[in-house]
Order: structure tokens, then C-alpha cells, then sequence
């Protein structure tokens, strides 16, 4: 059973280590499966390397191309996928069980915001002193944000208390 390649990369010219492989052209026409000394002279005849692009298959696929070449398109491949992605932070907004109206608006803006960027949002609800007797107000505050970005967003953590604190998690839809 052929192992696949040990080191980072396929494996190239003479580190290929099997009897026969399926090869393919410099101009990706399939040839057949052919001797590994084959495939190495045919490399050499026209000036590129052997490169074993898939090891698992039996036998193994072999390409006739410029390794150089092939690396920096595969390095090339890397970044851009990384240019890509998306890192999806949690933005995290604290209220208070009494927040007054016009800050419970500005607090929602940025909510909103944070939501069409595509973070998620976790709010905290702060007691202090004598709230805690009145948890009910901050489960309020919580239903009200559930029901203002019911449309946008899902509840991925429903509330929960913790301590002196509820918080609840939603996440974009």
C-alpha cells in the first residue's frame, strides 16, 4: 500500500517510490498507467518535473508540470482563501434592568450595526444593589430585544442568568 507523502507537498521526481502511475501530460492529456521510469524520462524530455498530485489513488496520478510554478499557484490559492474568510467576533453591549428609552435606541443602532457586519451580539444585563430583587426587569428588556430583531436575527443563547448578570447571544440570520 503506497503511504501518502510524509513532508508538506506531494512528492516530486525521484521521491516518488512505486512501481507504475497513472500519468498526465504537460498539456493535461490523460497518457495511462505507465512505469515510474517512464513517466520520470518523459518529464525530463520536456524540461519539467514528475509531481504526484494524488498519492491515495491506486495507482497513483502523476502530472508532468513546473513545480515551481505549481507551488506558487497553490501558496497563491492559500492566501486568497484566507483573504476570504470571514472571522465572525461576538460584540458584546451591557445594559442596566432600568435603561431609559432613548439609550435603549442607541444601544439597538449599534445592534443593528453589529448584526449587518455579521458579528454576533451578546447583551449583558447588569444588576446592582437592590435589582436583584427585580430580575423580572431585566427579563423584560431582554423580550423587548428579542421582539426588535426577531426579522434579522436568531436567539442563539437564549437569557440566562449568571451571578449579577443575564446575558443572551443572537446571532445574524
Amino acid at each position: 500500500m503506497n503511504q501518502p507523502p510524509d513532508r508538506k507537498g506531494p512528492r516530486v521526481n525521484e521521491e516518488i517510490k512505486v512501481p507504475s502511475i497513472r500519468l498526465v501530460d504537460a498539456d493535461g492529456e490523460m497518457v495511462g498507467v505507465v512505469s515510474l521510469q517512464e513517466g520520470l524520462q518523459m518529464a525530463e524530455e520536456v524540461g519539467l518535473d514528475l509531481v504526484e498530485v494524488s498519492p491515495a489513488a491506486e495507482p497513483p496520478v502523476c502530472k508532468i508540470l513546473d513545480y515551481g510554478k505549481f507551488k506558487y499557484a497553490e501558496q497563491k490559492k492559500r492566501n486568497e482563501a484566507r483573504k476570504k474568510q470571514k472571522v465572525i467576533e461576538i460584540k458584546e453591549l451591557k445594559m442596566r434592568p432600568g435603561i431609559e428609552e432613548h439609550d435603549y435606541q442607541t444601544k439597538m443602532r449599534s445592534m443593528f450595526r453589529f448584526l449587518d457586519e455579521g458579528d454576533k451580539v451578546k447583551i449583558t444585563i447588569r444588576f446592582r444593589g437592590r435589582e436583584m430583587a427585580h430580575q423580572d426587569l431585566g427579563v423584560r428588556v431582554l423580550d423587548r430585544i428579542q421582539q426588535d430583531v426577531g426579522d434579522i436575527a436568531k436567539i442563539e443563547q437564549t437569557p440566562r442568568t449568571e451571578g449579577r448578570m443575564m446575558t443572551m447571544v443572537i446571532a445574524p440570520k
